[in-house]
């Protein structure tokens, strides 16, 4: 099979070399004679309608032997070369664009599912990301033309699944902004206690990510990886170091102590609702996945480098996931609060959240950046400009510019429609990060074993069940998660307790 062909080459040189050259191989990847030529992405961007170009030499035109075959994509082509990052590039970027919001809403989980069933969560669900993000990475050795996951999709389903993909990526990466927004409104609001309307910090906000995202490549996006991964980690032990010196959480009475208040269930009871929205707030911890595609497109050699760089990821925020979800909980025990970082006291809150900061602006950073750069992509190809794409014309910066601005306007809508921390994270991972994360990588995988193939031997087998147990799980988060999500967000617009009660408001959101 195509596949294993690659997977016997991928760690030579020579493959290295010819990942970077537009020169044709065979399936066996050597020269085919007469039949070799040269390569390049097509004119208008567009891959043409019922070929699959891979690097097996495979068309996926029925009857075709030798076809042509793409090494590189569309930013190693002319103009500046965005194929700059290595392993320790990707795997900062990567953390910059996993660890954010998601370990704020962890010790929540812990309080409603309970100790033990939490961790194997965490754990889980990190070790079934990581799964998912090598089908990504299977795939893209066969299409190493591909820049995003809206490639994959039209090169799997056509131009239908493609359109149908493009809108559910740009909508996902704004919600997940959206949410960026959210945060950063309720940490200015405890900073300083309520100074502005809400609706103006998440604008202020906003802006700052556009301004974030102007620079065109990943690269930039690397280089502010460790100030962000030490502000978010920072801020967490300040949590739980102010926890364990003060009297009590910030939130519980005055009679609390933690000797006799403090009651750690390893083995939580939630009913449905609060046990479906738990799970989905893990899931919202390893929303990554949807920005892979584009950050192998610009790696120098995504086929030997980024497992790497994925599995890094997961050896870090695993046992920092389960750190900070569990210790916070033993700390605080039921008061404490998501985003978790106003468990504190007042004053450490206040300084958890302002050192936090980078942290957030950074993934609004990472996941803008992946959102603009499919749209600016799409503009691109649209107005006959690929040639452009990584050249530093007046269009190709109009055209940034501008889905950079259409891009943060949008987030800040859906942050004001959306105001709720827990709701919104929730609601990104029914809809579109179950897909994203989990089941498009088992849409992927049908796609490259279906047939005999996906019944020969034990281990293919497992891997068919597997995976169609992945896609059940993606429609199950779909249906049953959406509805709890939703349902969880009528309940906290409907109680008069809460000062947020509707979209657009200028009430205060801050944690005290």
């Amino acid at each position: 099979m195509a596949d294993s062909r690659w997977d016997a080459q991928r760690g030579t040189a020579a493959d290295a070399k010819a990942e970077k050259s537009s020169v044709d191989r065979t399936a066996d990847g050597e020269n085919s004679g007469s039949d070799t030529n040269t390569n390049r992405w097509p004119d208008d961007g567009v891959i043409p309608a019922g070929e699959m170009y891979d690097a097996s030499g495979n068309s996926g035109k029925e009857g075709d032997v030798t076809a042509p075959v793409t090494t590189g994509n569309i930013f190693s082509e002319g103009g500046r070369d965005y194929r700059t990052m290595g392993r320790w590039d990707a795997t900062l970027v990567l953390i910059t664009n996993q660890v954010g919001l998601g370990i704020l809403a962890l010790p929540a989980v812990v309080r409603v599912l309970g100790i033990v069933p939490a961790v194997i969560a965490i754990i889980g669900i990190g070790l079934l990301s990581t799964y998912t993000a090598y089908e990504l990475l299977q795939f893209y050795r066969r299409h190493p033309h591909v820049v995003n996951l809206v490639d994959m999709a039209r090169l799997v389903g056509g131009r239908p699944l493609e359109t149908a993909m493009g809108a559910s990526l740009v909508f996902d990466l704004i919600l997940t902004c959206g949410s960026m927004s959210v945060t950063l409104s309720v940490a200015f609001n405890t900073i300083t206690e309520h100074a502005l309307c809400t609706t103006g910090f998440m604008g202020i906000s906003a802006f700052v990510c556009f301004l974030l995202c102007l620079p065109r490549n990943l690269h930039f996006v690397a280089r502010v990886g460790i100030p962000a991964t030490i502000s978010i980690v920072s801020a967490v032990f300040i949590v739980i170091i102010s926890l364990g010196v003060a009297d009590r959480p910030q939130n519980a009475p005055p009679e609390w102590t933690r000797a006799n208040d403090v009651k750690m269930f390893a083995v939580g009871f939630p009913n449905f609702r609060d046990g479906m929205n738990a799970c989905l707030n893990v899931a919202f911890a390893y929303a990554g996945n949807v920005g892979f595609v584009s950050y192998m497109a610009e790696m120098k050699d995504p086929s030997r480098d980024f497992m790497f760089a994925a599995w890094a990821l997961q050896a870090f925020t695993i046992p920092l996931y389960i750190i900070a979800a569990v210790t916070i909980y033993g700390l605080a025990g039921d008061y404490v609060t998501s985003p978790s970082l106003g468990s504190a006291p007042v004053i450490p809150a206040k300084v958890a959240y302002a050192v936090a900061l980078p942290c957030v602006f950074a993934s609004g950073c990472v996941f803008g950046h992946t959102g603009i750069k499919y749209m600016y992509v799409v503009a691109m190809k649209r107005l006959g400009a690929t040639s452009e794409l990584t050249s530093r014309t007046a269009r190709s910066w109009l055209v940034w510019v501008g889905c950079a601005a259409v891009f943060w306007v949008l987030a800040y809508l859906l942050a004001n429609a959306i105001p709720i921390f827990e709701s919104i994270l929730s609601i990104a991972s029914a809809t579109f990060i179950a897909w994203f994360t989990f089941g498009f990588s088992a849409v992927l995988w049908f796609n490259m074993f279906w047939g005999r193939e996906m019944l020969t031997g034990w281990r293919k087998i497992s891997l068919t069940v597997v995976n169609a147990l992945i896609i059940a799980m993606t429609l199950f988060m779909n249906s049953a998660g959406l509805w709890s999500a939703a349902m969880g967000l009528q309940d906290v617009f409907n109680n008069p307790e809460n000062s947020i009660n509707a979209p657009f408001t200028c009430a205060d959101n801050s944690i005290f």
